[in-house]
């Protein structure tokens, strides 16, 4: 599976949350290079707990912005953010416990499709709430 490529369409016009998505982006290609490489179980736990640990901080900052710009889709937007978070804790705690098996094209592609949707989705609406501020 191809890494996620920046795009125009990914930025927010919010320097903050764009650099974050920046280095977002940097941490899931490199989670999805240790998969392609066939990196043992526990680079791979400790590749998702790093992108975990940025979601979370970066939903976080978003989340205030949205929350200080009183913006009427955050309630929706922090659902989709929960919703990652909780997929990533359930893969992670699958593959602490040996259960998980889709450390593959398909865990790849799931979380590539969750980012670049998102992107152009909800951030994308975001961006046009906060340029209108």
């Amino acid at each position: 599976m191809p890494e996620i490529e920046w795009r125009k369409e990914f930025e927010t016009g919010v320097h903050s949350i764009d650099h974050e998505h920046r280095r977002m982006v940097e941490r899931l290609n490199r989670l999805f290079k240790a998969v392609q490489e066939n990196a043992g179980v526990e680079q791979i736990i400790e590749e998702l707990a790093e992108v975990y640990a940025w979601i979370s901080a970066h939903f976080a900052l978003e989340e205030e912005i949205m929350r200080a710009h009183k913006y009427d889709q955050y309630p929706e937007h922090k659902e989709d953010h929960e919703s990652l978070l909780d997929d990533l804790r359930d893969i992670m705690d699958d593959c602490q416990e040996g259960t998980f098996s889709g450390l593959d094209d398909a865990l790849q592609q799931r979380v590539h499709d969750w980012f670049v949707e998102h992107f152009k989705t909800k951030d994308a609406r975001l961006h046009k709430h906060l340029g209108d501020h």
